[in-house]
């Protein structure tokens, strides 16, 4: 496809996105993205950092996926290529790595088990006193440490969540773990590839990510008592 036709298809992408995200919202994470190729059904697009790759999955995806597949077609897919370093040395092309986009399946949590307090109307088939808790994790395989894009200015904070992620008890000196951060900074994504890192080692355990504000509404006291914790603290 020549470099035209794939211009005039991205503004076509734009024009819809632009109807429907609030202007500054635009001018700061689709109006710096170029496109790069379609081949085999599948969009390449170029983005200015990880920050905005990262951003566009979290909060865009779904609207990024419906405009490329009604303006290019039903099946198509998207990718970035994420400029992770300017360099002026190259004539000007800057260093790029390939990240896929959102297609994974949210990652799951067994269900476990939660002392409840026995009711007059008993059921025969199932065990006095003892329910099944289904704890969301609220983590997605996309943000795995395996797509972590590792620099200078996060190297030591990855170091410490993968730590803390794939030691064993007491063998880690980061845990607790504080991450600290402004807003937009990558605390979020940090904690997603801990929680997706322990679910992958240690089958059994229990990983959730939560705001705080609302962990003591989704997480019962009883089903932590007896268990292995690792804290994470955010400040911003």
């Amino acid at each position: 496809m020549s470099n035209k036709n794939l211009t005039e298809i991205w503004n076509n992408c734009l024009d819809i996105i632009k109807d429907n995200v609030q202007a500054s919202s635009y001018k700061t994470f689709f109006a710096p993205i170029k496109p790069i190729s379609i081949k085999d059904s599948i969009l390449i697009i170029q983005v200015p950092s990880a920050f905005v790759y990262e951003y566009l999955e979290e909060h865009y995806i779904d609207l990024l996926r419906k405009t490329i597949r009604k303006t290019i077609g039903p099946n198509t897919k998207l990718e970035y290529s994420v400029v992770i370093e300017n360099d002026t040395l190259n004539e000007g092309n800057p260093v790029t790595v390939k990240m896929p986009g959102k297609e994974g399946v949210n990652i799951k949590n067994k269900p476990v088990t939660l002392p409840i307090e026995e009711k007059k109307d008993i059921n025969p088939f199932v065990i006095p006193g003892i329910k099944k808790l289904h704890i969301d994790p609220q983590l997605n395989e996309i943000y795995s440490f395996d797509n972590f894009i590792e620099g200078d200015c996060n190297r030591l904070a990855r170091a410490a969540g993968y730590a803390i992620a794939t030691g064993q008890e007491g063998s880690s000196a980061f845990n607790p773990l504080f991450i600290y951060g402004g807003s937009g900074l990558g605390k979020t994504r940090l904690s997603q590839s801990i929680g997706i890192e322990i679910k992958r080692i240690f089958l059994t355990k229990q990983s959730c990510m939560l705001q705080l504000t609302n962990f003591k509404l989704n997480i019962p006291m009883q089903s932590l008592m007896g268990t292995e914790m690792i804290l994470l603290t955010f400040i911003n």
